[in-house]
């Protein structure tokens, strides 16, 4: 009987169920500094044994916010991959390293610019 070809490749369904478990674990967590936090993607490496965790958050003009959040998120990883250890069975629990996404801060900056040029046609 031949096996029905799968839509994804394994790293990318291991990724997309990482992702979801952290998301619903950080929702549940009542740190001030994770409020506006989202998980944009997870990158777990082939053997499993770390997954990078790209996150934006909303935070405020100063950047000492920024430091407050991977602070948090450093603070919060036992506990978070305790829940990917619980809730997915995979061979290894991946340790998690956490990155700001720099897709979001591309996408502001190219913001600004378009803005700026805009205004100065006016």
């Amino acid at each position: 009987m031949a096996r029905a070809a799968r839509r994804y490749d394994r790293t990318a369904r291991v990724n997309e169920v990482v992702r979801e478990v952290l998301a619903d674990e950080l929702e549940r967590i009542s740190d001030p500094a994770l409020g506006l936090l989202t998980i944009t993607g997870v990158e777990v490496t082939p053997d499993l044994r770390q997954a990078t965790v790209y996150y934006s958050a909303l935070i405020p003009a100063a950047g000492e916010a920024e430091h407050d959040t991977a602070g948090a998120l450093e603070a919060a990883r036992p506990h978070l991959q305790a829940a990917i250890g619980r809730q997915v069975r995979m061979k290894y629990t991946p340790i998690l390293v956490f990155r700001e996404d720099p897709a979001m801060r591309t996408g502001e900056r190219v913001d600004e610019i378009l803005r700026r040029l805009h205004s100065e046609g006016e």
